[in-house]
C-alpha cells in the first residue's frame, strides 16, 4: 500500500490537479493506495506518522511544495517507512537534488522503478530541516519572492525576488564556530546546504549531495551592492563555488551568530540570534 499526502493548495491549487491524474495512473496500474489531504500546518507530518503505523504501507508520498515533503519525513523519522516526492508547489527544490522528474506521472515512474535508500537530514536548533538553511542575501530575495508566488509557479518569481533584493539587500556580520574553529566576517550570503538547490532551481550549493554524511557552507564575502549583479549570471549557471569572493567547505556542524539574525530555513523565514546546525547522517529512506 502507498498512501498519498496532498496538500492541495500547493502551487496555488496545481497540486489538486495532480492528485487525480495520480489517482487515475494508480488505478489503472492496479496499485492498491490510499490519498489523504492536508488541512493545516503540521498536518502532513501527523498524517505520515500514522500511515507508517500500518504493516502494509509501503512508502508515503509527499504531492505538494517543499513544506509538504518536510512535514512528511518528519513523520517518517525513526519509522523505517520510505518517502517518495512528486513535485506540484512553487518552488520544489530538495527534489531536484535526487534526480527526480519534474513532470507528475514521470515522477511517480521514477518513485516506482527505484528501491528506497538513506539519506541526510539536518538540524537546526530545536527543528529539523531538509534542504538548505542560510542568512543574508538569500533572506531578502525570499522577502521579495512571496508576493509573486501567489501568481507563478517555478523560478520566475524568485528572479524577480533576486533583481529587488540588489537594491536593498544589507550586509550581514556573523560569528561562526564549524567543526570547533571560531572565526567572524562580513557576509553578502552564508548558507548550509545538504541539498543543491533553492528559490525554484538556483544552485546556490551544486557540490551539495544528499547522502555523503556532511554539510556544505556556501560562504559568499559582502561586496558593495554595484558588484553584485555581475555575479549573478554565474549563480544562475551553477557558478557560485568558483566565485573568488566564495568559500566552500565540508562539516559535521556549523554555529552562526548574528544579533537580530533573520533565517531562511528551507523557504520559511525564521528570526534568531543564533543557529545551531548539524548533519544527521541516513536518518530518512527516500525512493530515489
Amino acid at each position: 500500500m502507498l498512501t498519498f499526502i496532498v496538500n492541495r493548495t500547493a502551487g496555488n491549487g496545481y497540486a489538486a490537479r495532480v492528485e487525480r491524474q495520480l489517482r487515475d495512473e494508480m488505478t489503472i496500474r492496479g496499485i492498491p493506495a490510499e490519498f489523504h489531504h492536508t488541512d493545516c500546518p503540521g498536518h502532513a507530518t501527523s498524517l505520515a506518522r500514522e500511515a507508517a503505523s500500518h504493516a502494509d504501507c509501503a512508502g508515503v508520498i509527499a504531492v505538494g511544495g517543499d513544506g509538504t515533503s518536510f512535514e512528511v519525513a518528519c513523520g517518517l523519522l525513526g519509522t523505517h517507512v520510505p518517502l517518495g516526492i512528486i513535485p506540484a508547489g512553487t518552488g520544489n527544490d530538495f527534489v531536484k537534488s535526487t534526480g527526480s522528474p519534474t513532470r507528475p506521472l514521470e515522477a511517480l515512474d521514477f518513485i516506482l522503478s527505484r528501491k528506497p535508500r538513506a539519506v541526510d537530514i539536518c538540524s537546526l536548533n530545536d527543528r529539523m530541516f531538509l534542504n538548505v538553511s542560510g542568512a543574508g542575501f538569500d533572506v531578502t530575495v525570499l522577502d521579495y519572492t512571496l508576493a509573486a508566488k501567489k501568481y507563478v509557479r517555478g523560478i520566475l518569481p524568485y528572479l524577480v525576488g533576486l533583481v529587488r533584493a540588489v537594491f536593498h539587500h544589507k550586509k550581514i556580520h556573523v560569528r561562526l564556530n564549524i567543526d570547533g574553529q571560531e572565526s567572524e566576517r562580513d557576509v553578502l550570503i552564508c548558507s548550509v546546504a545538504n541539498g543543491r538547490y533553492i528559490g525554484g532551481g538556483i544552485p546556490i550549493c551544486p557540490a551539495a549531495k544528499i547522502d555523503d554524511g556532511k554539510l556544505d557552507v556556501v560562504m559568499v564575502q559582502n561586496v558593495p551592492r554595484w558588484k553584485i549583479p555581475p555575479y549573478l549570471p554565474g549563480l544562475m549557471m551553477g557558478k557560485i563555488l568558483t566565485f573568488k569572493i566564495t568559500d566552500h567547505l565540508l562539516c559535521d556542524s556549523i554555529t552562526i551568530e548574528s544579533p537580530g539574525m533573520r533565517f531562511n530555513v528551507d523557504g520559511e523565514i525564521f528570526s534568531m540570534d543564533r543557529a545551531e546546525l548539524r548533519i544527521q547522517p541516513g536518518r530518512l529512506l527516500l525512493f530515489w
